[in-house]
Parts: C-alpha cells; structure tokens; sequence
C-alpha cells in the first residue's frame, strides 16, 4: 500500500494543508529574534536598554523577542535594527 506523501516535498506537505505561511513567518521570526538576540549580545545591551533604546516598553521588546509571536511590525523591526547600529533588507524571492 502506497502512501499520497511519499516522494512528495515537504514544502508541498504543507501547502496542502495550508500551513506553509504559517510554518515560514515562524522561522523568519525565529531567525530575526536570534539575530537581534546575538547583537544584543555582542553589544552588551541588555533588555531593559534596547527598550529604551528603541523608545519602547520591555513588554514591546519582549514580543520582538518571542519567536512563536509573528506579529511583528516593520516599524518595531525597523527600530530594533536602528538601536543597534543595524539596517533591515528585504526582498522578494522566486517561490
């Protein structure tokens, strides 16, 4: 007995069952919060000084933090990189 999935892309798993929107914000978000985290890190800065920093609360910082909350504003993002010396790109790549 053959089953419909074998041999199938991932990617095509969940298209099907229309989670790969989903499954996507959550990993871009996963790898922003890790590289906000690291530069923070790096520059010694900890939550309560990016937040002042970026003109926010703790609270807003720590939801940029969260990497399963992908609502994320450009705005917040955009803030987050000015804070630390940083710039944000984005492009739109073949699907």
């Amino acid at each position: 007995m053959s089953h419909p999935n074998v041999g199938s892309r991932f990617d095509d798993f969940l298209a099907e069952h229309a989670i790969l929107e989903e499954a996507t914000a959550v990993a871009v978000k996963r790898v922003i919060a890790w590289q906000i985290e690291q530069e923070m890190s790096a520059q010694n800065l900890t939550k309560t000084a990016m937040a002042k920093k970026m003109h926010t609360s703790r609270a807003a910082l720590n939801r940029l933090l969260d990497e399963t909350d992908t609502s994320l504003t450009l705005t917040t993002l955009a803030s987050a990189a000015a804070a630390l010396g940083r710039q944000v790109r984005f492009e739109l790549a073949p699907a």
